[in-house]
């Protein structure tokens, strides 16, 4: 059978598409403003972070349900009030942003978001309705439950990538065992390997491409593993290593 779907505003950019991974979290500054701003100012146009609500229902661009790893507080977003939260500073100098904040401050910018919790979705789509970013946002999480609801509510305006129990349904039908899979996803992102089980190789790049999905690779850090990936046709890269990932595409012709 021959999947044919129309191509998502979001993903309307030549491939590779290059994404910072919390901005490009490398030196420890993930997912603020600064770091943003660095990625933006190095070329990039695609960015990945992560969302939580707080207790009072703003919605915070970190990856932790916790601020102990990476602030000078401590405590669970969700149970901490924004004025809380606010006053936290990663690496003791920079303030948690507000994702409404980084979709003003980068207009621009295509944010994968990775919902990490489930009092974040309501929050996130509103956000995405409020402020017309259809385009230019992508919702993501682990669990495929989340972003199925998500394109329930939103319908086909949003694009959402598969959660973990749709990539192992397109892992299978990548060896020709019957899974189910949900329609309407635009793409697969996904680790190269996961808990030291393959996940990436060219049967199952093709196979999504036969869908119509892109395929979009995180962590990757190393420019072997970029180049790697790259000639299997994956069709994006996460990384921390904004200047690697640069390098290698700009050394294939490939940087836009």
């Amino acid at each position: 059978m021959t999947y044919v779907r129309l191509r998502h505003p979001y993903l309307d950019h030549p491939a590779p598409l290059p994404f910072a991974h919390r901005g490009g979290a490398a030196d420890g500054l993930e997912n603020t403003a600064t770091t943003f701003r660095r990625a933006a100012a190095a070329g990039y146009r695609y960015f990945e972070t992560d969302v939580h609500a707080t207790a009072d229902g703003r919605l915070v661009a970190f990856h932790d349900a916790t601020l102990d790893r990476v602030t000078d507080a401590r405590g669970r977003i969700g149970e901490l009030p924004w004025s809380a939260v606010r006053a936290a500073r990663v690496a003791g100098s920079e303030p948690l942003p507000l994702f409404e904040e980084l979709l003003e401050e980068f207009p621009h910018a295509r944010w994968n978001v990775d919902v990490k919790a489930e009092p974040a979705l309501f929050p996130l789509l509103d956000l995405i309705a409020r402020t017309g970013a259809w385009d230019r946002v992508c919702v993501g999480s682990f669990s495929e439950g989340r972003v199925a609801r998500a394109q329930r509510i939103a319908g086909p305006r949003l694009a959402t990538s598969y959660g973990v129990r749709g990539v192992l349904g397109l892992r299978l039908r990548s060896f020709a065992i019957p899974a189910a899979l949900r329609v309407g996803a635009v793409a697969a992102q996904v680790p190269e390997v996961q808990s030291g089980i393959r996940v990436v190789d060219r049967r199952f790049v093709e196979t999504a491409h036969a869908r119509g999905l892109q395929v979009h690779v995180w962590t990757v850090n190393e420019s072997e593993r970029m180049e790697s990936l790259l000639d299997l046709g994956v069709d994006g890269i996460m990384t921390d290593r904004i200047d690697i990932l640069r390098t290698v595409l700009e050394r294939r012709g490939a940087w836009a």
